[in-house]
């Protein structure tokens, strides 16, 4: 039995529910391109596939690679400065502005 994975049909899933656009580059792609266009998983786990298709955006082939060898290239330079991976950002610039849009109702 092979093991679990994402399932086959998460990029039909997709494409009926997300625009046929990039979402880096913002190219538009028509049917006839589609095979151009890559789902993308934002968390990086292709087993995460939830029913709403919140972890999936669609980027063309080029933007979708330079996606994952920007993430490659920052642990090769990490790991080479001798440097642990950089911890997630945990700044929320718009944590009080619902605060400040109340002030000024």
């Amino acid at each position: 039995m092979p093991p679990p994975g994402p399932p086959a049909d998460y990029r039909e899933a997709a494409l009926k529910r997300l625009p046929w656009i990039c979402a880096r580059c913002a190219r538009e792609f028509p049917a006839s391109r589609l095979k151009e266009l890559t789902v993308h998983h934002k968390d990086g786990d292709h087993h995460h596939n939830p029913p709403d298709g919140s972890n999936w955006e669609l980027l063309c082939i080029y933007c979708h690679e330079n996606e994952h060898a920007r993430i490659e290239d920052a642990k090769v330079g990490d790991a080479a400065a001798g440097k642990p991976a950089a911890p997630p950002a945990t700044h929320k610039p718009f944590a009080k502005l619902a605060g400040l849009v109340k002030k000024k109702q």
